[in-house]
C-alpha cells in the first residue's frame, strides 16, 4: 500500500505531507508526493511559485516543490508531471488523478480548505480527487494537528456524557 499526497506547495499541502508521514512512518507506508506543473505563467503566479515579471522554468519549480518535499519527508519520492496548457479545474484534476492511481494508493492526503462542503467551489481541484472511490482519502483543512487540549477536552465532553 502507498499513501499519496498531491503538492502544490501551499501550507495545506505541506500539512498534508506530513500527516501521510505521520501515519506511514506508524503503518509503514510508502509516500509519493505528486505534482502537476502547467506550463503557463497564470497558474505559477496563482500558486506562488514565481514572482509577477517571471516566466515559468518548469523543471526549477519541479526542484523548488522537491526541496520542500525532502525537507517535511525525506524518505518520500516525488515525481510531477509538465503539461503545456493551463486547462480547466476538472481536466487539470484528472492529471493529477492520473499520477495518483499509478500508484495505486490505499489513501490520498489531500490538504484542502473547501473539500467535502456542501457547496463546493467549481475551481476545487481538490474535490475531483476526492471524488474518486478507489482510495479513500484524508482531508487536512488545518495546517496544524489540534493541540492536545482541543483533543483531551473533547474527549472530557464525550466521557462525561457517557457517549
Amino acid at each position: 500500500m502507498t499513501f499519496v499526497v498531491p503538492f502544490d506547495g501551499s501550507e495545506l499541502a505541506e500539512a498534508a505531507l506530513v500527516r501521510a508521514t505521520e501515519y506511514g512512518a506508524v503503518l509503514d507506508e510508502d509516500i509519493v508526493v505528486v505534482t502537476v506543473i502547467p506550463e503557463r505563467n497564470r497558474y505559477a503566479r496563482e500558486k506562488g511559485w514565481i514572482g509577477e515579471n517571471e516566466t515559468v522554468a518548469v523543471d526549477a519549480i519541479a526542484e523548488q516543490l522537491r526541496d520542500q518535499v525532502e525537507t517535511l519527508a525525506p524518505a518520500a519520492s516525488f515525481e510531477y508531471e509538465r503539461i503545456r496548457e493551463f486547462p480547466p479545474e476538472s481536466r487539470l484534476a484528472g492529471h493529477i488523478e492520473r499520477l495518483i492511481l499509478e500508484h495505486e494508493p490505499s489513501v490520498v492526503f489531500l490538504g484542502s480548505d473547501n473539500v467535502g462542503r456542501v457547496v463546493t467551489p467549481l475551481t476545487s481541484v481538490g474535490a475531483h480527487v476526492a471524488a474518486d472511490h478507489s482510495y479513500d482519502v484524508f482531508v487536512v483543512r488545518q495546517p496544524a494537528p489540534p493541540n492536545v487540549d482541543a483533543v483531551e477536552a473533547h474527549e472530557a465532553f464525550y466521557d462525561e456524557d457517557g457517549a
